[in-house]
C-alpha cells in the first residue's frame, strides 16, 4: 500500500480506531528501541575527562574567536 493511501485510511478511521493505530506502532517502535541495547554486553562510552588536547583546541578557538569579534 503506498504511503498517501495508508494516510488516507488512517484519517477515515473513527478517533479510537486511531488511538489503537497509535498504541500499535509506538509499542513497536520502543521494542526496536529496547533491541539495539542488549542486555550482558559491554558499550563504550565517551568520557571529556583527560581529553586535554580537545579542551585545548576549544580554548584555542574561543580566544580567535573573541579576538575577532573585538578587532
Amino acid at each position: 500500500m503506498v504511503l498517501s493511501e495508508l494516510i488516507s485510511t488512517l484519517r477515515g478511521l473513527n478517533r479510537a480506531d486511531k488511538l489503537y493505530v497509535m498504541q500499535v506502532l509506538i509499542s513497536e517502535l520502543a521494542q526496536q528501541e529496547t533491541d539495539l541495547i542488549r542486555p550482558d554486553q559491554s558499550y563504550p562510552v565517551w568520557s571529556p575527562c583527560d581529553a586535554v588536547e580537545a579542551a585545548d583546541t576549544m580554548l584555542k578557538v574561543l580566544q580567535a574567536a573573541k579576538t575577532q569579534n573585538h578587532a
